[in-house]
């Protein structure tokens, strides 16, 4: 099988959302097709019914989409149909499929039926731990006989259907962490692969369907590392070409404890609503247990293709750092151009003013007027209203402690608010502009014998109300004069009533 011909598979379940460990291992799956000329196959692996929903597999798929993971074969193709030589694409479309292949295990001894009611199978388990012994069927229904299977079919006993594993050691060379070799006697004993109510379970599933789909390369996470044994005594079973495998480095939390997305904050969508762009989302998570070989860290979906090596990868878990995902995100919106930014912006600011957070909705002019001095701040798109949303308001509450820096007293505070407007309107009268207003107001701080900074503040939390935002004097000139000098008005009534 040459790399041309590579096929790889991503297999999410819809039984929750999109999260951040099965997007980094779609990512990996989609860098290493496009590599090597090869094909990224999406199935949907919706066997448990009781947990799958419309909604998360619709969640999964737009989050691929957004992502710019784009699939050759699967349930829908570019927004149409299931497209692909191996369709369906859902699992529940390919039930037949699982009954021929265990209707063939079973037919060839391979697989048996096994009556253990729950009770015997928590009596065995019970009794294990008792003798401190790991969990193993015990293979009660291994040895019945046809007549006694027979006889338990005529009490109307339901059984499922267990394969038997055989003895002896399964080796395999996995891309990642080298040869890995699993003693048969460890897996547990014979397994389920089809319930008792005939639904089929995943390690069944998943190798019918990647022999069906011709899948040449597994690239998954770790945790499924020692379900590979099973998985390729059933490619044997079932005479499939056994494909290679590359077990991908667990995703950590900054503790080094596993990222759960039960505990953890992993779901993708919550990501795409806080504002982090698709650019350094992907350039993230391509970072997230592999690299480059080089310092460079901004890399474009076209760079990291290009650089994409599966042998590359980390065996070490990989650190979910999420400050050095805002400094990635941060440096992508930079590169954006303007219109780009705005149009980008835009659902952000609205949600800002559907929330009830600003008064009203800023022209696109108006947002790309303010870029020069928000482009650089954002680490986010979502925190565009965090940093200038006091524009888009009327006025700001402004508490009296904040006007006071830790140098000055009330009194000083009032001061210095007044002489400031003061020379705000003198100067707006000609230009209100940047460079037109810094100079007057240091030297009204320097005339009182005030440091410039402390006056600064003031004015800042006066006509903001907080005390970090973009440059002041940019600022001053984003609200425009009036608005400027009515807040210092009621800045320094706030003050007076102090």
């Amino acid at each position: 099988m040459t790399e041309a011909t590579s096929r790889v598979r991503i297999a999410p379940s819809p039984t929750g959302p999109l999260h951040i460990g099965t997007a980094r291992t779609a990512l990996f799956n989609f860098l290493h097709a496009r590599h090597v000329g090869g094909t990224f196959i999406l199935r949907l692996e919706d066997t448990d019914q009781a947990r799958s929903t419309i909604e998360f597999e619709r969640d999964i798929l737009d989050g691929l989409h957004w992502l710019g993971l784009e699939w050759d074969e699967g349930p829908e193709v570019a927004g149409q149909e299931a497209r692909g030589p191996h369709a369906p694409y859902r699992q529940m479309e390919r039930l037949p499929s699982y009954a021929a292949a265990a209707a063939r295990l079973r037919a060839e001894d391979r697989a048996y039926p096994c009556f253990c009611t729950p009770d015997q199978l928590d009596a065995d388990r019970k009794e294990q731990e008792a003798a401190r012994l790991p969990p193993r069927y015990v293979g009660r229904c291994a040895i019945l006989t046809a007549a006694q299977r027979a006889a338990l079919d005529a009490e109307g006993r339901r059984a499922a259907l267990r394969f038997r594993v055989g003895e002896g050691v399964v080796g395999f060379d996995d891309i990642v962490r080298g040869r890995v070799e699993i003693d048969v006697a460890n897996l547990g004993g014979d397994f389920v692969i089809v319930r008792a109510d005939g639904s089929p379970l995943y390690h069944f599933t998943v190798v019918v369907d990647d022999s069906a789909m011709e899948v040449t390369e597994v690239i998954r996470g770790e945790d499924h590392l020692s379900n590979t044994p099973k998985h390729i005594l059933l490619f044997r079973a079932l005479g499939q070409r056994i494909p290679s495998f590359a077990h991908l480095p667990l995703i950590l939390n900054a503790d080094r404890s596993k990222m759960s997305k039960r505990k953890s904050q992993t779901a993708i969508a919550d990501y795409i609503a806080q504002g982090f762009v698709r650019e350094a989302l992907v350039n993230y998570l391509a970072l997230l247990g592999w690299s480059t070989g080089s310092e460079d860290e901004i890399l474009s979906i076209e760079e990291i293709i290009e650089r994409f090596e599966v042998g590359a990868i980390h065996k070490g878990g990989a650190v979910f750092d999420r400050e050095r995902l805002e400094w990635i995100n941060g440096q992508w919106i930079r590169r954006l151009g303007p219109d780009d930014l705005v149009d980008r912006l835009r659902p952000f600011v609205a949600a800002e003013l559907a929330a009830g957070r600003i008064e009203w909705m800023p022209g696109d002019d108006e947002v790309r007027s303010l870029l020069p001095i928000i482009q650089e701040r954002l680490p986010t798109l979502g925190a565009v209203g965090d940093l200038v949303g006091f524009l888009w308001v009327q006025g700001v509450d402004v508490d009296p402690s904040a006007l006071v820096p830790k140098r000055w007293d009330t009194a000083t505070a009032r001061e210095g608010l007044t002489a400031a407007r003061t020379t705000i309107a003198q100067v707006g009268e000609v230009a209100f502009e940047a460079d037109e207003l810094e100079p007057p107001l240091r030297s009204v701080a320097e005339a009182h014998g005030w440091k410039a900074g402390d006056l600064f503040m003031t004015i800042r939390v006066a006509v903001t109300g907080r005390t970090a935002t973009p440059p002041l004097f940019d600022t001053l000139v984003a609200l425009g004069r009036d608005r400027v000098l009515a807040r210092l008005d009621h800045a320094i009534e706030v003050l007076a009533d102090a």
